[in-house]
């Protein structure tokens, strides 16, 4: 090899050493693909033309097959070590051994995927001996032209016959391929100093010699320009290779006249060092931006591993942070691969946090399942109760149980939703079927519309009667518990009746609603102690404390009936109202209270 390339040549294979690696990598990320894939992928480059050349790629499938291989082992609780063949591997040690007890689902995968390799591995010892072979031959005919070559530069004779014989063996030389690595060295420099030495023979033909310095010099100025024409070329790296085979052509052409080496080796230098310049900017940028992608993908790694620990207690959560976590991973698509140190690493991490979020998720939804079938099995004996108690003519001891069992039945958690509407149905159909029941049953005491009657019947004995100091307790006591003796009525009218029955009483006894029926107080005979405002607040706050208590006794009812949810809306927000003024009045009381105590 000419001295003035060595610099050159060992620059560009450094490069080249370095990233056929990584340029195989930026192809395929062979890390994300799963076992079929890969599998597919071997078979692919196994059917390619160029197969040989791609070892490289080959092995990086392998290694990235038996990587995957025994992580999913692992995770599905087997033996995650695997016996990975290699160069070294011998055919008969390459299948899969006979397992006793049950078959392992992955036997078949790696089996088929060995069976691929060892093809591949065959083909391509075969292959490699074909070249060393050849790489023999072609050592022989190269030694053998050095020999002719020798032999014409100790006996030249007439120069113009030697001259064609010196073109002869140049073009035989250059049409002789590769030779063993090991050789490569000793045999060109030895033909390189055969050929300079020829052309230092004192006694050549000059005018010979010129010419054929002219057409060396002809040559390389034409790689030059190529040269200088590939450092303009867009795409860095397919200029990068074929500055190499430009390299390579250069080596084998004869030298130029003395006055023009130094100027076209230069030319050819600088061209060549302005390809090798972008060549390694390319990568550095490259590098500079895999730097990026490595943080962005170590941001997305701390967003999901801060996602999976996070203590999550309802299903609503595990759903709407898994779409988190898929919208998390679509990202990661998106972004490049990492540096070749760390990619496999920062990939490692993502999919253990990935797998650490929806692992606790199985889990919880299964923990989740069981509670729906134990929720199932309390409501289901619920049912068989209610069910038992539908044809009881006990009407007030059933109905209290069975408001009772529908309390119990809220306060159960869910079950599996195709059982849901199922099991609601059947547990309300034998509420349905008693309190219809009650409601309508031959004595006429449970017809919501002679409840109703008599409640108005009952208002208007109210309206008639003449009040008597002596007696309005009595009487008052008397009115309230026949009220409340008469059962429900239907709900549209409850409001209106209620208030109805509140209007009279308060009519007739005044105190009605607060303490109680008023007393005379002490000597002062028949007549009345005015009302103070504290007073009437406490008797606005005993009245509102009632009217909540009914509510709350008859909401339990309003599940029963055609209708109930809306109802049962309705209801719910009349109490919290209610509930809302009681704490307005409790208020009031408290202040009134306070300023007739300063008094």
């Amino acid at each position: 090899m000419s001295e003035e390339l060595k610099p050159v040549v060992q620059e560009v294979a450094a490069d080249v050493a370095q990233n056929v690696e990584q340029a195989v990598e930026e192809t395929v990320n062979f890390a994300e693909k799963t076992l079929a894939e890969l599998t597919t992928l071997f078979q692919e480059l196994k059917d390619s033309e160029d197969r040989m050349k791609r070892f490289k790629e080959a092995e990086a499938i392998k290694s990235a097959f038996y990587k995957k291989l025994s992580k999913e082992k692992a995770a599905a609780g087997e033996d995650a070590e695997v016996e990975e063949p290699d160069e070294n591997t011998p055919a008969e040690d390459a299948t899969v051994p006979m397992q006793s007890g049950p078959v392992s689902p992955f036997a078949a995968i790696e089996a088929g995927f060995k069976a691929l390799y060892m093809e591949f591995k065959k083909e391509r010892a075969e292959y490699n001996r074909e070249q060393d072979a050849l790489r023999e031959e072609n050592l022989a005919k190269k030694q053998a032209v050095i020999e002719e070559l020798k032999t014409l530069v100790e006996e030249p004779g007439d120069m113009k016959d030697a001259f064609p014989k010196f073109r002869d063996i140049q073009n035989r030389w250059r049409e002789i391929g590769p030779v063993p690595q090991q050789n490569f060295r000793d045999v060109n420099d030895t033909y390189q100093l055969y050929i300079t030495k020829f052309y230092d023979l004192v006694d050549i033909n000059r005018e010979l010699r010129d010419l054929d310095f002219k057409k060396n010099l002809e040559a390389k100025t034409a790689f030059c320009e190529q040269a200088e024409a590939l450092a303009a070329d867009e795409d860095v790296v397919e200029a990068f290779k074929e500055l190499q085979k430009l390299h390579e052509q250069w080596k084998d052409l004869g030298p130029v006249a003395k006055e023009f080496r130094e100027e076209i080796w230069e030319r050819f230098r600088v061209a060549t060092s302005v390809i090798n310049k972008r060549y390694q900017a390319h990568f550095e940028e490259m590098k500079a931006q895999q730097q990026g992608n490595l943080e962005a993908k170590t941001a997305l790694c701390e967003q999901v591993e801060e996602i999976a620990g996070r203590e999550i207690t309802s299903s609503s959560q595990w759903n709407t942070l898994s779409k988190e976590i898929e919208e998390i991973q679509a990202k990661w698509r998106s972004i490049g691969f990492a540096t070749r140190k760390e990619n496999q690493k920062i990939y490692d991490r993502f999919r253990a946090a990935c797998d650490k979020f929806f692992e606790r998720k199985r889990a919880s939804f299964s923990e989740f399942k069981d509670s729906m079938n134990e929720n199932l099995s309390k409501k289901m004996a619920i049912i068989e109760e209610a069910e038992s108690l539908k044809d009881s003519t006990d009407w007030k001891a059933t109905s209290d149980r069975l408001i009772e069992l529908q309390r119990q039945w809220k306060e159960i958690g869910a079950v599996p939703r195709k059982k849901s509407e199922q099991i609601w149905k059947r547990f309300r159909a034998a509420c349905d079927a008693f309190f219809t029941a009650r409601d309508n049953r031959p004595d006429g005491q449970g017809s919501l519309s002679a409840n109703l009657a008599a409640k108005k019947a009952l208002i208007e004995e109210i309206k008639a009667y003449e009040p008597a100091a002596d007696k309005d307790a009595d009487a008052q006591k008397s009115f309230a518990e026949k009220w409340n003796a008469i059962g429900f009525v239907p709900f549209k009218e409850k409001d209106a009746i209620q208030a109805a029955y509140k209007e009279a009483m308060s009519s007739k006894f005044p105190g009605f609603g607060s303490r109680g029926p008023r007393r005379p107080e002490r000597g002062a005979g028949r007549e009345r102690r005015p009302m103070t405002e504290t007073d009437r607040l406490k008797e606005q706050f005993n009245a509102l404390q009632s009217e909540i208590q009914t509510y709350e006794n008859n909401i339990g009812f309003f599940g029963l009936s055609k209708g109930a949810e809306k109802l049962k809306a309705q209801m719910q927000e009349r109490i919290d109202a209610a509930k809302a003024k009681l704490e307005e009045l409790k208020a009031q009381i408290r202040a009134k209270e306070a300023e007739e105590a300063q008094e």
